[in-house]
């Protein structure tokens, strides 16, 4: 049997010397995967910018071994060795491991950090010479009786790996130098001279906007194979200078710009019920523990207690005290299943940029320069397509950091963004609207933002002709998601509310639209939901109607919104979701436990306000009764309370008499604070 040799996913850190195991194979077939492997890494291609003559040179030497092999396999003296020879070919084995995982691993992975690396790297190819050296040592030439030619062959294999020196070629060396200035200049706020930046990249194979882009994905998983601060802070000012060398050395890609796959959602993810807030029900971002040992998001917490709570939401205990403690390891699970989704993990607040390593001052002004290059050159733009792929840049940036967020804002690219959020615009060239509303999304991410969206002349009801009439699903959605960032201050949502631009396309989107746009409009038509004020308008707008008709493909959301409607919306509202009773019924049997708890409580709210006549229509449902008792003995903490008032209204009613329930203690009060404070994840698209 033959063994294969351990093959390495590109881009992660290589194993350590320990982490090599030999294949523990006998005589022969030892022999046989020892050339196996010899022929891999002889056809492994040299590394091309940095580190050549060392990878050229041990990829030469184990050529010249891999005929060492061949002979042994032709010629064999015996089929057994002896344990010293087996040993000695064993340990080879480890060392030609070890050689061809080093060439891969600079191979595949970033130019800047390899460039960074070059001395602890070479250093590397020189152990290895020096051990496959000691081994050639110790080759048991007698037993195995090669022929004088390939006898000769080895020792002078031995020769050239015991004259081996570290090896740093100059020109690497002077490169290396050369980037370290740079970052210093950058960290100085001193704009790179433009030749030496260019002739650095092209020095290190970066000579196109793909090649820019690779080197920054490979620096952010570089990040991940780190263990000390330092080292991650490092790639994280590499990033700032090779995303600063993209934008001013080669502009835009024509073949991404192209490229407007559809921004995830974190509705479609299934995120782990140990993520999720109990209060808000959205994925925690800053987690925190209470008196009673449970865990909230600070944000959902902190409104639940200053709204005048002193009681633990979940289990309903007297918090002994108000102090919130980090819940740190549950915080860096929740940021390490974002990484696994491909999704940023933010804290509130927080300067955190790249997978969790907050931003160096190289890092920030190299941000700062690449904006300013970018709102500078998108101002003179003549044309869409200049100005397309200049807009897709600052999406592209305003997607990684809170840091690069408030850099294009405060370059004013708000009031230059609006101009192609119009009609118009999206008619010619689609492309060029859903970049620019996808944008002002992301920019809106940042609190701060959101009042300059709201205070530019134009950016809101650019925002809202998009919603209404955008040229793409995708620039509708992107749209309402806006409307659902900017909803998330209090006062905006309000004023919000009261334009009926607003809630038309919302409605109309969650109408006509696919999936995930519909997605969009809902969540932000539940954060409108939570103002008593824009509930009525909503009601007139049509939304529980709205909600009915698509109320079996989007249960959770629908759900969520007709509780928040019949609660706020007085005698139309309950008038207008009379049609809805058997739908929410349904739910009661066979939606999600979020659906069923709402679709409980939303009946509760209906009973009551809506008299006999609401109850009468419910009680006329086939096995309502028993499916009560399923929620009650199944449902969440909230939903089994609500079930158990709904059925005692059930059986008031049968027994005629007064529908008040009252009495009957529930935590209706939590949800209310949920509704008003959604805290829906809003992603970077």
């Amino acid at each position: 049997m033959v063994v294969s040799p351990l093959v390495f996913p590109p881009r992660k850190r290589r194993p350590s010397a320990g982490s090599f195991v030999s294949p523990k194979l006998a005589d022969m077939n030892l022999v046989q995967s020892l050339l196996s492997l010899s022929q891999e890494i002889s056809s492994l291609k040299p590394l091309q910018f940095l580190l050549k003559r060392n990878s050229l040179s041990v990829i030469n030497k184990t050529k010249l071994l891999s005929i060492l092999f061949e002979e042994l396999l032709r010629n064999p003296v015996s089929n057994f060795f002896s344990p010293s020879t087996l040993l000695c070919f064993e340990e080879m084995y480890i060392v030609l491991q070890r050689i061809k995982t080093l060439i891969e691993d600079c191979s595949n992975g970033s130019k800047m950090w390899l460039l960074m690396q070059i001395q602890v790297l070479s250093n590397g190819f020189h152990d290895l010479n020096l051990e496959l050296s000691t081994l050639l040592d110790i080759f048991p030439f007698k037993e195995v009786e090669l022929s004088q030619d390939v006898e000769e062959l080895v020792v002078f294999v031995r020769k050239q790996c015991s004259q081996s020196k570290p090896l740093v070629d100059p020109r690497d060396e002077s490169l290396r130098l050369e980037v370290l200035a740079m970052l210093d200049r950058i960290e100085k706020e001193i704009v790179p001279d433009h030749f030496k930046l260019k002739k650095v990249v092209e020095d290190l194979g970066l000579r196109h906007n793909s090649s820019c882009r690779e080197e920054i994905e490979s620096l952010q998983e570089e990040i991940q194979n780190q263990n000390d601060e330092k080292s991650k802070s490092d790639i994280v000012s590499l990033i700032g200078l090779v995303r600063y060398a993209n934008c001013v050395l080669f502009g835009s890609s024509t073949a991404r710009r192209t490229d407007h796959s559809r921004r995830k959602s974190m509705s479609d993810l299934t995120i782990p019920a140990d993520f999720r807030c109990p209060i808000s029900l959205e994925l925690m971002r800053d987690p925190v523990v209470v008196a009673t040992g449970q865990t909230y998001d600070r944000e959902s917490i902190n409104q639940w207690i200053e709204s005048g709570h002193s009681t633990c939401p979940k289990t309903g205990q007297t918090l002994a005290h108000s102090n919130l403690i980090p819940n740190r390891a549950l915080r860096n699970l929740i940021a390490m299943w974002c990484r696994e989704q491909g999704f940023p993990f933010e804290t509130v607040g927080s300067n955190e940029t790249v997978n969790g390593v907050k931003a160096t001052k190289v890092a920030f002004e190299a941000t700062k320069m690449t904006v300013s290059f970018l709102v500078n050159k998108l101002s003179s733009s003549q044309s869409m397509e200049a100005a397309n792929g200049i807009i897709y840049e600052l999406r592209a940036l305003s997607k990684t950091d809170s840091d690069s967020r408030a850099c294009i804002a405060e370059a004013g690219a708000i009031p230059t963004l609006v101009r192609y959020l119009a009609s118009g615009v999206g008619s010619q060239q689609p492309s060029l609207q859903v970049n620019a509303v996808t944008t002002i999304l992301n920019l809106s991410i940042l609190e701060a933002n959101k009042t300059m969206i709201m205070e530019t002349d134009g950016a809101l009801n650019g925002v809202i002709e998009v919603l209404l009439s955008g040229a793409t699903w995708e620039a509708k959605g992107n749209a309402a998601a806006t409307i659902f960032s900017l909803s998330g201050v209090h006062a905006y949502r309000k004023s919000l509310g009261r334009k009926t631009r607003v809630i038309k396309g919302l409605i109309n989107i969650v109408k006509d639209g696919p999936m995930n746009s519909q997605k969009d409009a809902l969540v932000a038509i539940l954060n409108l939901a939570g103002d008593r004020e824009n509930v009525g308008r909503l009601v007139e707008g049509g939304v529980i109607e709205m909600v009915t008709g698509v109320i079996d493909e989007l249960p959770e959301e629908t759900v969520m919104i007709l509780e928040a409607v019949v609660r706020r919306g007085g005698v139309a509202a309950i008038a207008a979701a009379f049609n809805a009773i058997k739908k929410l019924a349904a739910i009661l049997r066979e939606g999600s436990d979020t659906a069923r708890e709402s679709a409980a409580a939303t009946l509760v709210t209906i009973c009551r306000k809506g008299g006999s006549e609401v109850v009468a229509e419910l009680a006329t449902i086939p096995g309502i009764e028993r499916i009560m008792w399923e929620v009650m003995g199944s449902g969440t903490m909230r939903g089994r309370r609500k079930a158990a008032t709904l059925l005692r209204i059930l059986r008031r009613w049968a027994a005629g008499l007064d529908l008040d329930t009252d009495n009957v203690v529930d935590s209706s009060s939590m949800m209310t604070m949920t509704v008003n404070n959604t805290s829906r994840t809003v992603l970077p698209a």
